[in-house]
C-alpha cells in the first residue's frame, strides 16, 4: 500500500512554518494517543504515521529532500532501508521537544507515555559512499565495513535502582495551577533503565566492545549526490535493553569520463570531422548501460543536438528514465597542406558551401530552452 503524503497526514500545505508543523503534529498526537485510544490499532497506525511525518517535515534538510523526491528520497528497497519508520520507543522520546520539559510530558489521563520504559538509542554510524556513474544507473549492492558497539560478551546487566527500570525520574511541583508532575531521564542509568552488573576487562564502562562488520547495502538506481540513505539498527548498539543506532550512507557521485549528468538527464560532447559531417558516417558512444552506435546525417550542423530517449539515469522516483543528450561539435582543422588549403580556396564562392540557414534549425538558445523543457 503507497504511503500517504506526509503534508496531507498532518494536514498542512508545503508552505507551512516549522512552528505550523510542530503545532500540527501536536494536535495530531493527542488526538491519537494510545493513552486516549487504548487498544485502538488504527488510531496507533495514524499515530507512528504521523511522527513518521513529523520527523522528515521539521528537519529542514530532510524536508527539502521530501519536497523533491517525495518518499524515494528515504527509502532504498530491499537493504533495511526505511523513510523514518519508527517504533513507538522514537515517537515517545521526541516528546519532550514537543510538549515542552526536559524529557517527558504528564498530565494527559495517565500521562504521555504513561508508564512507557525509555529506552535508550544507541549512537548512529556516518559513512561516505563513493558510486559511479553506471552504478548510479542501474542500481548496486555495496559492501561497507563499519566498526560497531556491540554489547561484550558476557556483560550482564540488573535494573537501576534509582528509577526502578524505568529510566525516568518523576517529580511532582507545586504551582499556581496545582501540582504539576514532569519526567526527565535517570542521572544514574541515562535512561537505560539498567545498569552494568558484570563485564570483561575488555570492556569499556558500559560494556561495550568495538566490532567490525561487513555490512550488505541496497543503493537504487537514481540516487543523487548528497542523498542519505538509512541502514536501521545498524549503528552501534545500546547498553542494557536498548535499541540499536542507524548506519546513515551518504552518496557521492563520482565524475565520469565522458558523461555529464543533469537530474536525470545525459549530455555526451561528440566531436566529428569536416568529412564525416559533411558526408555522413555512423560513431560509437558511451552510454552507463554500455555503448551504442549512433548515425551521423550527411551535411550534419554543428550544434545539433540528437536525443537518445530513456539513455538516461532512472528517476528515483520511479517515473520512468532521463534522456541522453548527443552535443554534436564539428571539429574545424587548424593546420592543412597546401592541397587541403588550394582545395578549401576554390570552395570560397561555392554556393554549397554557402550558409544558408533553414527556419528549422534552432538557434543556440532555442536548443537550451528545448533542453529544460
Amino acid at each position: 500500500m503507497a504511503k500517504r503524503d506526509f503534508y496531507e497526514i498532518l494536514g498542512i500545505n508545503k508552505s507551512a512554518s516549522q512552528a505550523e508543523i510542530k503545532k500540527a503534529y501536536r494536535k495530531k498526537a493527542i488526538e491519537f494517543h494510545p493513552d486516549k485510544n487504548p487498544d485502538d490499532k488504527d488510531a496507533e497506525s495514524k499515530f507512528k504515521e504521523a511522527a513518521e511525518a513529523y520527523e522528515v517535515l521539521s528537519d529542514e534538510n530532510k524536508k527539502a529532500r521530501y519536497d523533491q523526491y517525495g518518499h524515494q528520497a528515504f527509502e532504498g528497497g530491499g537493504g533495511g532501508f526505511n523513510g523514518g519508520g519508527m517504533n513507538m520507543d522514537d515517537i515517545f522520546s521526541q516528546f519532550g521537544d514537543i510538549f515542552g520539559g526536559g524529557g517527558g510530558f504528564s498530565g494527559f489521563g495517565g500521562g504521555f507515555g504513561g508508564g512507557q520504559q525509555r529506552r535508550v538509542k544507541g549512537s548512529n554510524l556516518r559513512v561516505r559512499l563513493k558510486l559511479t556513474l553506471e552504478e548510479i544507473a542501474n542500481g548496486v549492492e555495496k559492501k561497507i565495513k563499519v566498526k560497531r558497539k556491540v554489547k561484550a560478551p558476557g556483560t550482564t546487566y540488573k535494573t537501576c535502582s534509582t528509577c526502578n527500570g524505568s529510566g525516568q525520574v518523576t517529580r511532582v511541583t507545586n504551582t499556581i495551577l496545582g501540582r504539576m508532575q514532569t519526567a526527565s531521564p535517570c542521572n544514574a542509568c541515562g535512561g537505560a533503565g539498567q545498569i552494568i552488573d558484570k563485564k570483561p576487562s575488555e570492556a569499556d564502562a558500559q560494556g561495550m566492545i568495538a566490532k567490525e562488520e561487513t555490512i550488505p547495502v541496497n543503493i537504487p538506481a537514481g540516487v543523487v549526490d548528497g542523498m542519505q540513505l538509512k541502514v536501521s539498527g545498524k549503528g552501534n548498539e545500546a547498553p542494557g535493553n536498548g535499541v540499536s543506532g542507524d548506519l546513515l550512507v551518504a552518496i557521492e557521485e563520482e565524475a565520469h569520463e565522458s558523461l555529464q549528468r543533469e537530474g536525470d538527464n545525459l549530455h555526451y560532447d561528440l566531436y566529428v570531422s569536416l568529412p564525416d559531417a559533411i558526408l555522413g558516417n555512423s560513431k560509437e558512444i558511451d552510454t552507463v548501460t554500455g555503448k551504442v552506435r549512433i548515425k551521423i546525417e550527411a551535411g550534419m550542423q554543428s550544434g545539433k543536438i540528437l536525443r537518445l530517449r530513456g539513455k538516461g539515469i532512472p528517476s528515483i522516483n520511479g517515473y520512468g528514465k532521463g534522456d541522453l543528450l548527443v552535443h554534436v561539435n564539428v571539429w574545424t582543422p587548424k593546420t592543412l597542406s597546401k592541397k587541403q588549403k588550394d582545395f578549401f580556396e576554390s570552395m570560397r564562392e561555392d554556393e554549397h558551401f554557402t550558409p544558408k540557414p533553414e527556419r528549422s534549425d534552432k538557434s543556440f538558445f532555442e536548443k537550451v530552452k528545448d533542453m529544460f523543457s
